[in-house]
């Protein structure tokens, strides 16, 4: 038995098709991570299947908005619930959206963080 991990860079559209070709394969959903940087944030999408782990990256300027894969995922709104929360992710149609409600925080989006200065967000390899 040996575990299969992938990593790959991705544009939102093309994560979206791989959204729809997981949950059409049987993947679950393992987990969305968020992190936070200077005027975008990285979001790595987890799935797995047996002992099959493939996550995908995606840069997600503060400014865009994304499209919520709940529909697909149900358990994909807590996740997206958390990242509008704390990074200040904007995702549209989650479902239920909790309204900024789900954690007590002392701020609004403590973790998000704003553009200093003129920052261009490029992707690996280019």
């Amino acid at each position: 038995m040996r575990e299969e991990y992938t990593l790959e860079t991705v544009d939102i559209e093309t994560l979206y098709k791989i959204v729809i070709e997981k949950q059409r394969a049987g993947y679950r959903l393992a987990q969305i991570c968020a992190t936070a940087f200077e005027g975008y944030n990285e979001l790595i999408y987890s799935f797995a299947l047996d002992y099959t782990f493939e996550n995908y990256k995606v840069i997600v300027p503060i400014e865009s908005e994304i499209n919520t894969i709940s529909d697909l995922f149900p358990s994909a709104m807590l996740f997206e619930n958390e990242m509008k929360e704390l990074f200040g992710v904007q995702i549209k149609s989650i479902n239920p959206d909790y309204q900024n409600k789900l954690y007590r925080i002392a701020s609004p989006t403590p973790f998000k963080k704003e553009v200093k200065e003129a920052v261009k967000v490029v992707k690996e390899g280019e």
